[in-house]
């Protein structure tokens, strides 16, 4: 499956939205390769390998369709922590984890921060395998 043939299987309005951010970071990180990984978009795909051995394929950037949220992960850390984190005074109406950005719809989110977050990560590059 490709990401618009993914894009295509949503819902109105929820299609819109995702296609939305699509756009976003295509054009925020447009050298971040999208792909379809874990049943949700991917982009900048790398693999990692743990000091422990244990191995494994990820994307820098993952946009997903949930039930109830549209997830935004950011897997990047800087010295201060987990990237997605540092965003949470700046994108109130979003629920965030240590590498997720959860919302209900875009008209939550301010897209000038969010494009911010993700150019961002874009510089940064994937998270530092631990073991």
């Amino acid at each position: 499956m490709t990401p618009d043939e993914y894009i295509e299987t949503l819902e109105e309005p929820r299609r819109g939205e995702i296609r939305e951010l699509h756009d976003l970071i295509r054009e925020t990180v447009p050298d971040l390769e999208p792909h379809i990984a874990y049943g949700m978009l991917g982009y900048g795909p790398f693999h990692y390998r743990y000091a422990s051995g244990r191995e494994g394929d990820a994307s820098l950037l993952g946009l997903s369709s949930r039930k109830r949220y549209i997830s935004l992960y950011v897997l990047c850390t800087t010295e201060d922590g987990y990237l997605a984190e540092q965003y949470a005074e700046r994108l109130p109406k979003a629920d965030i984890g240590k590498s997720c950005v959860r919302f209900k719809r875009t008209a939550d989110i301010d897209r000038d921060t969010l494009r911010e977050l993700i150019a961002e990560a874009g510089r940064i590059g994937p998270a530092a395998a631990e073991a």
